[in-house]
């Protein structure tokens, strides 16, 4: 695989990023189980993932304020991924997490700039 979103025909930046990201995690984590690191990749691996998955999903949403409320909730994984992500870098035996953490400061970015967007088009609406 290319690391191409395979299912969504239509190009969609920030579903992108975060598949992709998934992948990367996906990959990390297999070898914190390699190193018998467990109990963290398992936490990290939920978090992650769970990111792309609210992403994805907030692309059917049911109206602009479930929009914003499943953005809102990936926006919580993000902060919940970093922490894990953090523990490792500071912690002996842990892999380095630097590049992990500059691909989250990214989607964090966008995140925030689609929330904040979105919620400006709400109150330009009402």
């Amino acid at each position: 695989m290319d690391g191409k979103v395979p299912y969504d025909k239509r190009e969609n930046p920030i579903v992108e990023l975060t598949f992709k990201f998934s992948l990367r995690m996906i990959e990390f984590c297999e070898a914190l189980d390699m190193n018998k690191q467990f109990n963290l990749s398992r936490q990290l691996f939920r978090s992650a993932t769970s990111i792309g998955a609210n992403v994805k999903e907030a692309q059917n949403a049911e109206s602009r304020a479930d929009f914003i409320h499943k953005m809102k909730i990936s926006m919580k994984e993000v902060e919940e991924t970093e922490y894990w992500l953090q523990l490792c870098l500071n912690s002996k035996n842990y892999p380095d997490t630097e590049k992990e953490l500059e691909q989250l400061m990214s989607i964090r970015k966008v995140l925030s700039k689609i929330i904040s967007t979105s919620k400006t088009n709400v109150n330009a609406v009402s």
